[in-house]
């Protein structure tokens, strides 16, 4: 048979088309298309171009083959096996250091590309795809080999851009993708090695037993971080934000970020703190550091890794958000001066879903942080889970190709390949500005703890790592062969790391408190802590009226040149009609509180799904022009009046990635009303775990304020069960002491000033903010320019329309319940029942609340009253809380879901609800 038949099925102007669109993009061509017409260009190159490529392709089609040689096709089989390398080599590397590696098919054998041993001597021009001179297969196999089958695997293939594809090629291609270190180099990469090392059995002998989450068997990391940031900081990184799980963790602080060891020391004696901190404090291996650097040329680098809880992962959208913020802070223009570095166990990166959710931001307007570097510290076990159950995916970094990022898989073993992928990663992140991500694969000496028994169920493997030298002296002995160091250099090295470690210790143990330093406190110069009594002192937050009216008619113009549809329009009319008539709507307090806060300096950053115009359509803070898409933002119009600047970024799906993100970015910028905003309140449930470990808890755990605010519409109109509560109860169950304000306004003045509040303070916590639905188009809900002008934020509102006198009933509430039962009580003509909102729920303002009671001389009932089921929203706080009088309860009875899924049946428990308010003789 023809092998060459394919050609006649084919017509000639086919293969004129397929080769311009070869010349212009090779990776748009079928890869065995292109392979084909790669081999027409060395046949072009070796024929002198004396040949058009009509003619080839017209005596291919006419069955001419010999002017396709057995030789040309001998160059296809080699740029063919070429290309499976690129493609399949990683599968064939020698990078795991103590297991025999899966096998994969087809192989890299040579039968399995139409070629034999007896090919190996023959040269061939096809050595010129990977930049050497023609040259004979075996040479070309040997230089294959080394790129991608030793030390280093690398995955790239998948990228659909050929200008990055060739800049990968070129790197590798260098030097045979080895590394190249001199002397010196080798020196101090054997003394970041050996720190490595040391402090870890320094630790396992003064510590017996006691969890540290050793770094041994990956040691090699900490060179290569070493190395990463020596040289970032040459090509002009000044920051870097690395965020890390428990893994290495003290290894890290320690030897990267010059954590004093003393201070370890006394966190492994369980010292207490000072009686005066305001925090708990954590375990050692959950805090962070910040500190600042000196490399070896000279260069100051910032560098910060940020506190973290045991939910692996999380940490990964902290750092994103931090490392915005400072890009956003202090380097507005160029992103690349602030690194993230993510350090993953192997479980976690392939078994939590939010590193995708974190993967996805990477290239997104209001999340990107211009390259991450992910580096992988592979254990291949997940506490005792091995990886063939912990993931489907080959690999544990195949998340990667979400965003078509390369992967570089290294033995831990061969520290030099940790640090040259290192300085590969470094180079990719700094010129393409996309992550990058590095897998180190090496082992576990211990069991998940050091605690722990890892032969229970890894018995095999931990055989051979009991015998399995550490990256150390494996590093040494090469060096000693190689002739550049002695034994007594090692020994040394050793002994002079482990007299300052035990220098330390000791000192450490003449000390009688923990010192727990916070992280990143040079961003919070001039903040203080705050306790209770301060959350509930009176802020300023007027603003002069006749300036705040013209920033409102700014604010409410469209640009007179561009066409808007028409409800755009008549909303922006209708804006301007509330400034003339002084009845703002919600929609309008809250972008004042915006605009008034650039005025003065401030910044504001809002994301979440569907923020720009509002899940319910009521902010328009971005605004499209007609025809071309074009975005308008309304409060971009102040010009030179903002001092600050005003950002807003619909986010893509996702609660957890993006609640963290936004975390991390009020973490790094105090003075940015940082603000996320749930489509639905009880959509914050998919970011529990930020709110569990971070947002109610960190200022306890790690001494770390943040101001981030939340802002969960809430509220029953008959939508169902999903979009309804907004959890209420959860957040309330979460407060103590001084770790957060909770909130449900009930006015756009009152909503206005808990905004400003939020930055007028010296100090930051948390706010979370249940915000309505159907009240921003309510026609009571309406404020007065000169309540937001000359108003503060009321934390309770009194009945304004009591005859205290009269008062039987005194009902407290919250939120939009007090519109439904001031309308009931309007339609029986009650005059003896008041209604109380209670503004903020914590910390709760309870000499306030007092204050009220008693001028009611002649009431005797007191109720709280909740449109949500007695099991859920404010009742079981309030218990604890407001308990020195006895309140009767007005509610739906306990239910297991927030609310029923038919409108009828809702409206139907919502009327019973508000009827007990009324009738002290029905009960929930």
């Amino acid at each position: 048979m023809d092998r060459f038949s394919f050609l006649n099925a084919a017509h000639t102007a086919f293969f004129g088309d397929l080769y311009e669109q070869y010349l212009q993009n090779p990776d748009s061509v079928e890869p065995s298309w292109r392979s084909f017409l790669q081999g027409f260009d060395f046949g072009l190159s070796s024929a002198g171009n004396e040949q058009t490529v009509e003619k080839i392709v017209y005596a291919a089609a006419n069955e001419d083959v010999s002017a396709i040689s057995d030789k040309l096709q001998k160059e296809f089989n080699v740029l063919k096996l070429i290309d499976a390398y690129r493609t399949r080599g990683h599968l064939f590397t020698r990078t795991n250091p103590v297991r025999e590696r899966r096998t994969y098919s087809p192989t890299l054998a040579l039968e399995n590309y139409g070629l034999s041993n007896a090919d190996l001597d023959t040269v061939f021009d096809a050595a010129k795809a990977i930049k050497i001179a023609p040259c004979p297969l075996r040479e070309i196999i040997g230089h294959l080999d080394n790129i991608y089958c030793k030390s280093i695997g690398v995955e790239y293939m998948y990228i659909r851009n050929p200008e990055v594809i060739q800049w990968i090629q070129d790197k590798i291609g260098y030097n045979d993708n080895q590394p190249k270190f001199d002397t010196e180099q080798k020196k101090h990469i054997l003394t970041k090695l050996n720190e490595a090392v040391s402090f870890e059995n320094f630790l396992h002998t003064k510590y017996v037993g006691q969890k540290r989450f050793s770094l041994e068997g990956c040691e090699s990391v900490i060179p290569g971080l070493d190395a990463l940031i020596e040289a970032a900081a040459e090509k002009g990184v000044e920051q870097f934000v690395m965020g890390m799980a428990h893994r290495g963790r003290l290894n890290v602080l320690a030897n990267i970020f010059g954590k004093p060891t003393q201070d370890i020391f006394s966190e492994f004696d369980g010292k207490d703190y000072d009686d005066d901190a305001l925090f708990d404090g954590d375990v050692k291996y959950h805090l962070g550091l910040t500190s600042d650097r000196q490399t070896k040329s000279g260069k100051s680098i910032n560098i910060n890794l940020a506190p973290n809880p045991s939910h692996l992962e999380t940490v990964g959208a902290v750092i994103e958000g931090i490392a915005r913020a400072k890009q956003d802070r202090y380097y507005p223009n160029d992103n690349k001066k602030v690194l993230p570095i993510a350090l993953h166990g192997d479980a976690a990166v392939a078994g939590q879903g939010i590193v995708y959710e974190i993967v996805q931001m990477a290239q997104l307007d209001g999340y990107k942080t211009g390259g991450t570097i992910h580096v992988v510290i592979n254990n291949q076990v997940g506490f005792t889970t091995n990886y063939l159950d912990a993931r489907s995916s080959t690999y544990c970094t195949d998340v990667a190709k979400v965003t078509l990022s390369p992967v570089l898989h290294v033995n831990a073993d061969d520290t030099e390949a940790v640090v040259h992928a290192m300085l590969f990663a470094l180079d990719y992140r700094m010129t393409f500005g996309s992550d990058v991500f590095i897998d180190v694969l090496g082992y576990r000496k211990y069991g998940h703890n050091e605690g722990d028994e890892p032969r229970f169920t890894q018995p095999k493997l931990y055989k051979i790592i009991a015998k399995h030298k550490n990256p150390r002296d494996i590093y040494a002995e090469q060096l000693i062969a190689a002739g550049l160091i002695d034994s007594s250099f090692v020994k040394g090295l050793e002994e002079q790391y482990k007299a300052v470690l035990e220098e330390n210790l000791e000192a450490s143990r003449k000390k009688d408190l923990t010192i727990i330093t916070p992280f990143m406190q040079n961003e919070w110069e001039g903040f203080k802590q705050a306790n209770q009594a301060e959350m509930l002192e009176v802020v300023d937050t007027t603003y002069n009226r006749e300036s705040l009216r013209q920033v409102a008619e700014v604010i409410t113009d469209l640009p007179a040149d561009k066409k808007f549809i028409s409800k755009i329009s008549k909303l922006f009319s209708d804006r301007k009609n509330m400034i003339a008539n002084d009845k703002l709507d919600w929609a309008m307090g809250e972008l004042l509180a915006y605009a008034t806060l650039n005025t003065e300096g401030f910044d504001v950053r809002i994301s979440g799904q569907d923020v720009e115009r509002g899940t319910f359509s009521h902010r328009h803070a971005v605004v499209k022009v007609e025809d071309s898409e074009e975005e308008v933002m309304p409060l971009h119009q102040l010009g030179d009046a903002a001092k600050g600047k005003f950002r807003i970024y619909n986010s893509l799906l996702s609660e957890y990635g993006v609640v963290g993100f936004d975390y991390g970015y009020a973490l790094a910028s105090p003075k940015t009303l940082t603000i996320w905003e749930a489509q639905f309140g009880d959509f914050s449930n998919g970011a529990q775990i930020m709110i569990d470990q971070y947002i109610s808890a960190a200022e306890d755990k790690w001494n770390n304020q943040n101001g981030l605010v939340m802002l969960l519409p809430h509220g029953y109109e008959g939508q169902g069960a999903e979009h309804s509560s907004a959890r209420m109860e959860r957040y309330l169950q979460m407060c103590a002491n001084e770790n957060m304000y909770v909130a449900d306004c009930t006015t756009p003045a009152n909503f206005y000033h808990l905004l400003r509040r939020q930055m007028k303070t010296s100090f930051r916590k948390p706010l979370i903010v249940f915000t309505p639905k159907s009240l921003l188009r309510h026609p009571s809900v309406v404020s007065s320019l000169d309540e937001l002008a000359n108003g503060r934020f009321q934390e309770v509102i009194d009945d304004p329309n009591a005859d205290k006198s009269k008062i039987k009933s005194l009902v407290f509430c919250t939120g939009k319940f007090y519109y439904d039962l001031v309308a009931e009580r309007e339609a029986l003509g009650r005059d003896d029942v008041a209604l109380v909102r209670i503004e903020q729920l914590f910390p709760l303002a309870t000499e306030q609340l007092k204050e009220i009671i008693a001028s009611y001389p002649n009431a005797d009932d007191y109720v709280w009253a909740q449109e949500e089921p007695k099991n859920m929203g404010a009742y079981s706080f309030m218990l604890m809380h407001f308990n020195w009088i006895k309140l009767r309860l007005a509610s739906l009875k306990a239910y297991s879901a927030p609310a029923a899924g038919s409108y009828a049946r809702s409206k139907k428990r919502h009327a019973a609800a508000i009827a007990m308010v009324f009738d002290k003789n029905l009960f929930s």
